[in-house]
């Protein structure tokens, strides 16, 4: 899995062939085949696998305050390269625009979806039990965040306008402020950071933190 992301970064998408991915490991191209029909195959467990590592992601910021967990969700998507690097993104663009002809891609895409809707309505639900957030629509707000998150960094990755994506990251902390926050609740100043993938640290090819987010669309971002 962690060849796989390597080669993913360096290669992208269309490029990605079973013996770059080999060229990365122990194994041959053939032993790769033993355990998966296709590249596409391999591909599915890799979002799998991705998706694995963000639960246990979000699960390390458990027990901070719904604030906290929710900056740390927002700057998440707007973190530097390094984190998250732009290889990789250009690759999960790439495979997204596969999602509609191979409904593999697609389902793994949705489960992506579906996970990061769960987190954002639970730190969005716990807000409003302790009294943080103001009522509202948890799932409406989810569905808002996650569209405008996602929008943010397919154009960042993909026009390189860092500039509008300071904007876009400054009306989400304004939209929060008037309309999920409760008057005594900021946006913190200095958020915890939204955890790395740890099995992905490192990587030879990056020179990175890892991270390879599952997206809404992309990666399960």
């Amino acid at each position: 899995m962690r060849a796989t992301y390597e080669a993913l970064c360096a290669e992208g998408y269309s490029d990605l062939t079973a013996q770059a991915i080999a060229d990365r490991t122990e194994k041959s191209k053939a032993a790769l085949f033993y355990h998966y029909d296709s590249k596409e195959g391999l591909l599915a467990a890799f979002m799998d696998y991705l998706l694995e590592g963000y639960e246990h992601r979000v699960a390390l910021l458990a027990e901070y305050p719904p604030a906290e967990r929710l900056a740390a969700f927002v700057e998440w998507w707007f973190s530097p390269a390094s984190d998250d690097p732009t290889g990789y993104h250009t690759a999960m663009l790439e495979l997204r625009a596969r999602a509609p002809y191979d409904e593999r891609f697609r389902e793994k895409l949705r489960a992506s979806d579906a996970a990061l809707r769960e987190t954002l309505t639970d730190i969005l639900e716990d807000g409003v039990e302790t009294g943080a957030f103001q009522p509202h629509d948890s799932e409406a707000v989810a569905d808002f965040l996650l569209a405008t998150l996602d929008g943010a960094r397919i154009r960042r990755f993909t026009l390189a306008r860092d500039a509008y994506s300071d904007h876009v990251r400054a009306g989400v902390v304004e939209y929060l402020h008037n309309y999920v926050f409760s008057p005594d609740t900021t946006y913190p100043t200095d958020p915890v950071t939204f955890p790395a993938d740890d099995r992905l640290t490192g990587s030879t090819d990056t020179g990175d933190g890892g991270g390879g987010a599952p997206s809404a669309d992309e990666d399960a971002r």
